[in-house]
């Protein structure tokens, strides 16, 4: 039996899954959805009554809900299976979460680094798996460009194939796809979007950088565990580096640290360009701030999308 595609598992028109941004809000998410794509809500630090919420806002429309394995609430998940797709990042694939998330009604998926992970995603049940490279923003689970890694991870998929990292263009959308991908997985274009909740520093820092300003690090560690990988601009590096305070901001009355991993939001004041900004090697790609539906149809350009009907994707909700 053939794969199912991942436009017909999700139920989205375009083979584009927006990255979460974590830390930024679901800005953007509602207007990826609403173009075509598949719209993505970080659950990460949400309570259920405002994870609930958000999704009620979505409608129709197709939306996924990611979880950061290390940070992980058990009691959203069946708030979040609400959603389309319920996908987990930063952990071996768990087939008791993932059965967990089947028993809710929805799809699950698992963003893995390497091909040993992509194949214990599959062993654990998974209906998606996204591919992701080392070039990648934010952070970044195995040691593989994109190409390779997709190109292991293809080999003996069974389900739609998500390719992630360094992509930012129609040329680079349509070379993923090329090369055996389902879907492209979409983030730093988005943080750069009208309706992102990134503060307008950080979203120029973007404009203006290159993509080797885009550089890996272990210093933005935060709560993560220790050895979490994560590229952001080499600037934000340097400028934190240099800074002498322990306290390099403040959002809604909560002091932001020198190397959180905590991104600035719209809402954050203080020195931004010594937080965490975080880009993807795509980062050159990011010419101006977009409304999310101009960054989709770009992106989109030339690009056949589904039908977003099949038997997968009647597993949700059923």
């Amino acid at each position: 039996m053939p794969r199912q595609t991942f436009t017909d598992s999700v139920g989205c028109t375009y083979p584009l899954q927006q990255a979460p941004l974590g830390g930024l809000g679901a800005g953007p998410a509602r207007a990826v959805a609403e173009a075509g794509g598949l719209g993505m809500v970080a659950a990460t630090g949400m309570s259920p009554e405002r994870l609930e919420e958000t999704l009620e806002a979505f409608g129709d429309t197709a939306v996924g809900v990611n979880f950061l394995v290390p940070f992980l609430d058990p009691d959203l998940i069946e708030v979040a299976a609400r959603a389309r797709l319920v996908e987990f990042f930063w952990g071996e694939p768990n087939a008791g979460l993932v059965e967990r998330v089947h028993s809710a009604g929805a799809l699950a998926g698992w963003q893995v680094g390497s091909e040993a992970e992509a194949v214990a995603a599959a062993e654990a049940g998974c209906d998606v798996v996204i591919a992701q490279g080392i070039e990648a923003g934010g952070h970044v689970r195995g040691s593989l460009g994109l190409l390779p890694l997709l190109a292991r991870v293809l080999e003996t998929a069974t389900v739609p194939v998500v390719a992630a990292g360094g992509i930012g263009t129609a040329r680079s959308v349509a070379g993923a796809l090329a090369a055996g991908a389902d879907a492209v997985r979409v983030g730093t274009r988005f943080v750069a979007a009208t309706e992102s909740g990134a503060h307008p520093l950080y979203q120029q820092a973007l404009v203006d950088a290159k993509p080797e300003d885009a550089i890996l690090t272990e210093r933005f560690l935060g709560a993560w565990p220790p050895g979490s990988k994560h590229r952001v601009l080499r600037s934000a590096l340097e400028a934190a580096r240099i800074f002498e305070a322990d306290v390099v901001g403040e959002r809604r009355g909560v002091s932001v640290t020198r190397f959180s991993s905590a991104p600035p939001h719209a809402e954050t004041t203080g020195v931004i360009e010594a937080m965490a900004l975080y880009a993807g090697q795509s980062v050159g790609a990011v010419r101006a701030v977009l409304p999310a539906a101009d960054i989709v149809r770009e992106l989109m350009r030339g690009t056949l999308g589904g039908s977003g009907a099949g038997p997968l994707s009647e597993r949700v909700h059923e």
